[in-house]
């Protein structure tokens, strides 16, 4: 699970997902070369949704976002995420994630933030939002800190990834602009979806 996590560049962060649509998007982001997915913690009925995909055929590895709290970091571990993200710093919740050996990427925007989430037990952390500062801030970020695995979110899409990847990021996270999860309904859908995922992978290779 940690080998996968490591490896994969592009994550796609799911909001608005419902329990019709969020296998066949998991299976449509597989089919494209996509091997981990978020799935946001806002999203209604979230716990439900992590179990489906977890349950179903696709072999994507499910994690779940904006987990801003223990409790909440409970509630999608035991629904069986398999990682947890944060835009922000949360102690908590990272203790309650490396307890049950799940890992955290937490959120963070300065060096300083970037270094006590590290030391705090994060996994990596979430450079957020990336796209308010540029991939030069990544860089700069490397610099002194050179240990620390980043991921890039907030403003990430396809015309710019491959900025933020080379400016240190081990991973991007992207949002609507892969994945407009309250759009997805018919088989054609899906079939763009697939091939939308090809060209971020194709293009982060």
């Amino acid at each position: 699970m940690q080998k996968i996590l490591n490896q994969a560049k592009v994550i796609p962060v799911v909001r608005k997902a419902n329990e019709d649509n969020v296998v066949p998007i998991a299976e449509a982001l597989y089919a494209g070369g996509i091997s981990v997915i978020e799935i946001t913690a806002e999203t209604p009925k979230v716990e439900e949704l992590i179990r489906k995909v977890r349950n179903s055929s696709c072999d994507i590895l499910v994690g779940a976002g904006t987990v801003l709290d223990a409790e909440t970091a409970r509630a999608v571990i035991t629904a069986g995420a398999q990682f947890l993200v944060s835009p922000t710093f949360n102690q908590d919740a990272i203790k309650m994630a490396n307890r049950y050996g799940i890992p955290f990427m937490s959120g963070a925007m300065t060096p300083t933030e970037v270094l006590t989430a590290f030391e705090a037990g994060a996994a990596m952390v979430k450079v957020f939002p990336a796209g308010s500062m540029g991939p030069d801030y990544i860089k700069n970020i490397r610099g002194p800190l050179p240990h620390i695995p980043i991921m890039a979110t907030g403003g990430i899409h396809l015309d710019n990834m491959v900025d933020y990847l080379k400016a240190g990021a081990q991973a991007v996270g992207v949002g609507s602009q892969l994945v407009a999860a309250d759009q997805l309904e018919s088989a054609e859908d899906y079939q763009k979806l697939t091939k939308e995922a090809e060209r971020y992978i194709q293009k982060s290779l």
